[in-house]
C-alpha cells in the first residue's frame, strides 16, 4: 500500500464532532497522512449551542498556501468540506491548482444545504461560486438538497429514478467527473447512495435509521475520501462509508440510560475499528 497524503479544508468546531474534528481522525484511521487547513475556528458547532465563539481564518488561507509552495509541499488529494464564503471558495480553487501533485484527486463535499434549504448565512451567490468549485471536482459528494441547488432543480422528498437521473446529468454538465449522491431513497424504510462514475450508475441501498445525528455528512465524506485514497473503487468506498455511518448512528442511539444524552454529534470513535476492518 502506498502512503498517500491528503489535505482537507474545512472549519474546525472544537466541540461537536463535525468538520475537522471528524475528518482528521477518520482519515488518519484510514491509514492516510492527513494535512489540514482550517477555514475557521469555532468553540462549538452552531446547531443547538448558543453563544459560541467564531474566528474567521479566510485571510490566513493564502499565506499558508504560499508557505507550502515555498517548502514544495504537495498533496495526492484535496478534500473540501464546509466553506464559509465565496472568497474561501476562490482560495480553495487556487489551492487545487497550486499544491496538488500530478493526478491529484479533488473531492468536494458542497456542504451548504439540507432538507431543501440552504444553511444559515448562505445565499444564491454562494451557490454560484460553489458550482465553479464543483466543476473542478474529480468526485462530488452532495446530498439531494445540495444537488438541487447546484442544478437549479426543484427539491422533492418523493421521486423516481428518472428524477435522480436528471440530477446526475445536470451535475455532470457542471463539469463534475464523478458523482456520489447521498440520501437517495426509493422506498420507505430504505435509503442509500448513488455512484455515478464515468457515466455508469450504481446504487447501494441500506436501512434508513430515523432520528439521525449531526455531523454524519462529514463522517461519510471523510470515510469515502479515506477509502478512495486506500485504493478502493468509488463504489466500494461509497459502500464502506455508508456502512460506517450506519454503525455510528446505531452506536449513538444505543447510549446507556446512565449516560448524558449525546445530542450534538455522532459517536464515531467507538466504531472506528469497524471502518479499519472494512478497509483491510
Amino acid at each position: 500500500m502506498s502512503y498517500k497524503r491528503i489535505l482537507t479544508i474545512q472549519d474546525i468546531s472544537c466541540v461537536g464532532q463535525c468538520s475537522l474534528t471528524v475528518a482528521l481522525p477518520v482519515l488518519s484511521a484510514c491509514g492516510v497522512e492527513t494535512a489540514v487547513l482550517p477555514s475557521a475556528v469555532l468553540s462549538t458547532h452552531t446547531a443547538g449551542f448558543s453563544g459560541y465563539t467564531f474566528r474567521d481564518l479566510t485571510e490566513d488561507m493564502p499565506k499558508i498556501k504560499d508557505h507550502w509552495i515555498k517548502e514544495n509541499i504537495k498533496f495526492d488529494a484535496v478534500y473540501t468540506g464546509y466553506l464559509g464564503s465565496t472568497k474561501q471558495i476562490e482560495y480553495v480553487a487556487d489551492i487545487f491548482r497550486s499544491t496538488g501533485k500530478d493526478n491529484c484527486i479533488k473531492i468536494v463535499d458542497p456542504a451548504m444545504a439540507d432538507n431543501g434549504k440552504l444553511y444559515p448565512g448562505f445565499d444564491l451567490e454562494f451557490v454560484k461560486s460553489m458550482k465553479n468549485l464543483c466543476a473542478e471536482a474529480d468526485y462530488l459528494v452532495p446530498n439531494i438538497s445540495e444537488a438541487c441547488y447546484l442544478t437549479d432543480t426543484e427539491f422533492k422528498t418523493e421521486y423516481s429514478r428518472t428524477y435522480i437521473d436528471e440530477l446526475l446529468a445536470k451535475l455532470t454538465a457542471l463539469g463534475s467527473k464523478n458523482i456520489i449522491l447521498t440520501g437517495v431513497s426509493y422506498k420507505e424504510g430504505k435509503t442509500g447512495v448513488v455512484v455515478y462514475e464515468n457515466g455508469k450508475y450504481s446504487y447501494y441501498e441500506h436501512d434508513k435509521i430515523s432520528n439521525g445525528c449531526h455531523g454524519t455528512g462529514d463522517i461519510y465524506a471523510s470515510a469515502f475520501a479515506g477509502s478512495l485514497l486506500r485504493g478502493k473503487s468509488a463504489y466500494d468506498s461509497a459502500k464502506i462509508a455508508a456502512d460506517y455511518v450506519v454503525e455510528c448512528i446505531k452506536t449513538t442511539q444505543n447510549t446507556d440510560e446512565s449516560e448524558e444524552k449525546h445530542w450534538y454529534g455522532a459517536k464515531f470513535e467507538p466504531v472506528l475499528y469497524k471502518l479499519i476492518q472494512a478497509l483491510n
